[in-house]
Parts: C-alpha cells; sequence; structure tokens
C-alpha cells in the first residue's frame, strides 16, 4: 500500500530537516541535500539515519 501524500508532506529528513522525496518503485524516501535514502518497511517509513543508505 502506498504511503498517503498527506503522511510523504509531513515527514522531513531526520539529519537536515528536508524535505523528502517518496519512491514509491524503490519502496523508499530519498533526502536529495543529504544524499539519503530511508526505508519503508511493512507501510511504515524507518526514519532512521543509521538505517538509511547513501544514494548517487
Amino acid at each position: 500500500m502506498p504511503l498517503s501524500e498527506k503522511l510523504v508532506k509531513e515527514l522531513v529528513c531526520p539529519k537536515c530537516r528536508g524535505p523528502l522525496e517518496y519512491q514509491q518503485a524503490a519502496n523508499r524516501l530519498v533526502c536529495q541535500p543529504c544524499r539519503l535514502a530511508y526505508p519503508i518497511a511493512d507501510d511504515v517509513p524507518v526514519m532512521l539515519i543509521d538505517e538509511a543508505e547513501k544514494v548517487q
């Protein structure tokens, strides 16, 4: 189930407090300034910096 637009608009990067880009196909939220991708597990965003992956 995709995340609601309302929820995505409310979430911010825990590192820089910047906006996140929802990538539904990859099932993750991406912060472009920090170059971090936060996974979504069981329809719940995992907003932990230690769990984020670096993106190029």
